[in-house]
């Protein structure tokens, strides 16, 4: 699953733009697997297992990953954008990117400390409608052809390895896709609904299509989940932590959970012997608020990967927490296929 992940995360695939991130998980599934393409672009995947599932499990990661989109492109060839999903400033300023379907090197321009004096030193800009990217052309002529408002931008950060850790951009989501893609390419003991859902990062858009379609009795949410297990944070506000396993909350910003999953959840892990840890801030959301409230309702738990520096080009996991992921994640889903 490492490889797959340094690959998917090499893929460029925002929100509404995902593509490529689809084509590549496609060209992976075995030759067995039924698979359909929603008009969102959600990928449906149906995996037949060995045994039939007493209820009809959906098992959800989302495809598309933060980043910008072109807006307009000035007289003296630099590019506007506006940020698709929540992206911080901090993490753009001199950042390198690729922009359009020709994934042009361009850098977010940022004004050089050197220029700037008295009051103005501390000052940065704080919107994306402040900024601009430089694509080193001199005129919008020479961007015709190349460059249009509407096409997509993305963080050019190389995915690489660093002690125990592995680092890269759009690691949220694509190491919960590299999951689940693991899991229909090995083979899965009951019948399973595989989602590889669109537009999570502006709104969970795609996940409730999938669940209306699918008519699920359970879904797990494969995710990654913000991780502070960093200098001068402690305590609860730490979050979870690297290296600890797979993460389960009990609630975030968009979903309250069932007590009675979540307590599933860690007894299987005492059972099965996988590592599990809580998210003990109440922050963030993902798919499961959509795929919760989807017609009658659905039974959803969310699975995340700790992930330092979420939302950035450089978000971080913990190479062992992979394998806890896919333990889990498969613990899970066969527990709720007979519950």
């Amino acid at each position: 699953m490492l490889e797959t992940i340094k690959k998917l995360s090499s893929l460029s695939g925002i929100s509404g733009r995902e593509d490529k991130v689809r084509e590549y998980i496609i060209s992976r599934l075995p030759v067995t697997a039924e698979y359909s393409v929603d008009n969102m672009g959600n990928l449906i995947v149906c995996v037949k297992g060995k045994n039939k599932a007493k209820n009809k499990v959906m098992l959800a990661a989302h495809m598309d990953e933060v980043g910008m989109i072109v807006t307009y492109i000035t007289s003296d060839g630099f590019i506007k954008f506006a940020n698709v999903g929540g992206v911080d400033t901090a993490v753009q300023l001199g950042r390198k990117v690729k922009v359009g379907e020709k994934e042009l090197t361009g850098v977010i321009g940022v004004t050089p400390i050197h220029l700037r004096r008295g009051d103005d030193e501390q000052k940065y800009p704080k919107k994306a409608d402040e900024l601009y990217i430089d694509v080193g052309a001199e005129s919008d002529k020479e961007l015709e052809g190349l460059v249009s408002p509407g096409d997509k931008i993305v963080f050019d950060s190389q995915t690489v390895e660093f002690g125990s850790m592995l680092k890269g951009k759009a690691l949220d989501d694509r190491a919960g896709c590299a999951v689940l893609l693991d899991m229909i390419i090995n083979g899965v003991e009951y019948d399973t609904y595989f989602a590889f859902t669109v537009q999570e990062e502006v709104g969970c858009r795609g996940a409730g299509c999938a669940a209306f379609a699918v008519e699920p009795d359970y879904a797990v949410v494969v995710e990654t989940t913000t991780a502070a297990d960093i200098s001068g944070v402690s305590g609860e506000k730490q979050v979870c932590k690297l290296g600890s396993g797979a993460v389960v909350p009990f609630m975030d910003a968009g979903t309250v959970y069932s007590p009675e999953l979540y307590k599933k959840a860690n007894e299987l892990a005492k059972e099965k012997g996988f590592k599990i840890q809580t998210k003990t801030v109440v922050t963030g959301g993902n798919d499961a608020r959509s795929i919760k409230t989807n017609r009658g309702g659905v039974k959803t738990l969310t699975v995340s990967f700790a992930t330092r520096y979420l939302h950035s080009p450089s978000c971080v996991i913990h190479k062992d927490d992979i394998a806890e992921m896919k333990k889990a994640v498969t613990a899970i889903a066969e527990e709720f296929a007979n519950a």
